[in-house]
C-alpha cells in the first residue's frame, strides 16, 4: 500500500477558521462522555472486563464502500485523545477517493484505548465521508460553470462542526457557520418585520451599529426573494451582499440574475437535487445551496478491524 508521507491532510488547503483545536477537542470530549458515561459508573466495561490492561494490539480502518474519505485526520485526533501513545500510520488522506478493500490507516497501541475510540471515530468518519462523497458529486456536476456549491444550516445539532468540515473536504464551500457570522433575512424575518423594505432598513442600521460596537468587520447581508417583484424591492433598498432566489423557476431565476446585474451575488435555493444543478448553474447564479449535502447524505460503509 502506498504511504501518504505528509499525513492525513496531504493535498488539502488550510482548514476553515471554525476548525480550531479547542472546538475539535470540545466535540471529542462531549462525545466520549456520551459513550463512556461519567462518575463512578463510567467506562467501557466490555473492554475492561475482557481485555487485559496492558494488551497492545493493531487495528486498521477498512473501506467497504466507494466514496470520498473524510474524517481521517479526526480519527487520529480521537485515538490520540483516548491514548496519546497510540501509533498511527496514514495511508489514505481526507478528500481522496476510496474503494472497497482499501485501508485508510492503521493504529497500534493499547487495546482498551482503541476499543474506546472505535465507535466514535467510525460514526464520525462514516457520516463525514458520506457528506464528502455527495458534495464531490455536486462539485463535479458544476465544474466549468463558475457556480459554486454551498451547504446550509440544515445540520445535526452538535455535529455541525464535522458536517461543515466534510463539505469542505468534498470540495464544497461553507455558507455561514451559524446565526452569528452572517445576517440572512428569510421570508419569516421579512414577514415579521412588515416587509422586505423595513427588514432590510433595520438590518443595515443594525450591522453598522454592531461593527462600531465590536470593532469587527461588517457582517455580510443576504436577503431572500421569492419572486421577481421581491428582487426589485431588494435592489431598491440596496446594500444586500447576496440575494437568495428561493424556489424560483429556471426562467425566473435567469431573469433575476439579469435584473440584479452584478449588484449583488446570487444564490439559488429550494430543495434542489443533483440532477438539477447544471440547469440551475446555466441561469448564471453565483452559488447553489443544498441542504441535502448534510441532511440526506448516505453514510459510507467503513470498519475498524483488528489484524
Amino acid at each position: 500500500m502506498a504511504k501518504c508521507p505528509l499525513g492525513p491532510n496531504f493535498g488539502r488547503e488550510m482548514k476553515p477558521a471554525y476548525l480550531t483545536p479547542a472546538a475539535i477537542d470540545a466535540f471529542i470530549e462531549a462525545a466520549l462522555r456520551e459513550d463512556l458515561g461519567t462518575g463512578p459508573g463510567a467506562g467501557d466495561h466490555s473492554a475492561l472486563a475482557a481485555v487485559p490492561a496492558a494488551a497492545r494490539r493493531r487495528a486498521r480502518l477498512l473501506v467497504k464502500d466507494h466514496g470520498v474519505l473524510a474524517g481521517v485526520e479526526l480519527a487520529g485526533i480521537i485515538l490520540r485523545k483516548v491514548d496519546p501513545s497510540i501509533e498511527l500510520e496514514f495511508i489514505l488522506a481526507d478528500g481522496q477517493a476510496a474503494a472497497p478493500g482499501q485501508v485508510a490507516f492503521t493504529a497500534h497501541g493499547n487495546a482498551r484505548a482503541i476499543l474506546q475510540g472505535e465507535r466514535l471515530l467510525l460514526n464520525c468518519m462514516q457520516r463525514m465521508s458520506g457528506i464528502a462523497t455527495l458534495t464531490r458529486q455536486a462539485v463535479e456536476l458544476l465544474a466549468g460553470t463558475g457556480t459554486q456549491i454551498l451547504d446550509t444550516r440544515k445540520t445535526t445539532p452538535n455535529f455541525r462542526l464535522l458536517e461543515k468540515w466534510a463539505v469542505h473536504i468534498g470540495g464544497g464551500r461553507n455558507h455561514r457557520f451559524g446565526l452569528f457570522d452572517m445576517m440572512m433575512l428569510k421570508d419569516n424575518h421579512n414577514d415579521y418585520a412588515g416587509g422586505i423594505g423595513p427588514a432590510m432598513t433595520a438590518a443595515l442600521a443594525y450591522r453598522e451599529q454592531l461593527a462600531q460596537q465590536t470593532g469587527q468587520p461588517r457582517l455580510k447581508l443576504e436577503v431572500e426573494a421569492r419572486n421577481l417583484a421581491e428582487v426589485a424591492e431588494i435592489l431598491a433598498v440596496g446594500g444586500a451582499d447576496v440575494i437568495m432566489l428561493d424556489n424560483m423557476s429556471l426562467a425566473h431565476m435567469a431573469q433575476a440574475v439579469q435584473l440584479i446585474g452584478g449588484r449583488s451575488l446570487t444564490e439559488a435555493s429550494g430543495g434542489l437535487a443533483l440532477d438539477q444543478l447544471p440547469a440551475v448553474a446555466a441561469t448564471g447564479v453565483n452559488f447553489i445551496s443544498m441542504g441535502a449535502l448534510t441532511h440526506s447524505a448516505r453514510n459510507l460503509d467503513l470498519s475498524l478491524k483488528a489484524f
